[in-house]
């Protein structure tokens, strides 16, 4: 499997919605699409391990420093603690 199919798979499990990868890129890229689907965002940065986050993130040309900027936005919505935004 695919880090890309591996991170869909966790993110989407629990939610009738499926996001695709090019969704979950575009909530990654843009704070205010991330908070219309907390429940997927909330998963791919607590429940998705860092290095997977980071994989999924490069394939998608998204930057370490774009990853945790993104983790650091949605935290601050969410008021929940990931790893990554540390």
């Amino acid at each position: 499997m695919t880090i890309s199919t591996l991170v869909l798979a966790a993110i989407n499990a629990p939610h009738s919605k499926q996001l695709d990868a090019q969704a979950l890129v575009f909530c990654l890229k843009n704070p205010a699409a991330a908070k219309t689907m907390p429940g997927h965002m909330s998963a791919f940065f607590g429940e998705v391990d860092t290095y997977s986050q980071k994989e999924f993130a490069h394939q998608f040309g998204i930057s370490d420093a774009e990853l945790v900027a993104s983790a650091k936005a949605f935290s601050s919505y969410s008021g929940e603690h990931y790893p990554i935004a540390a």
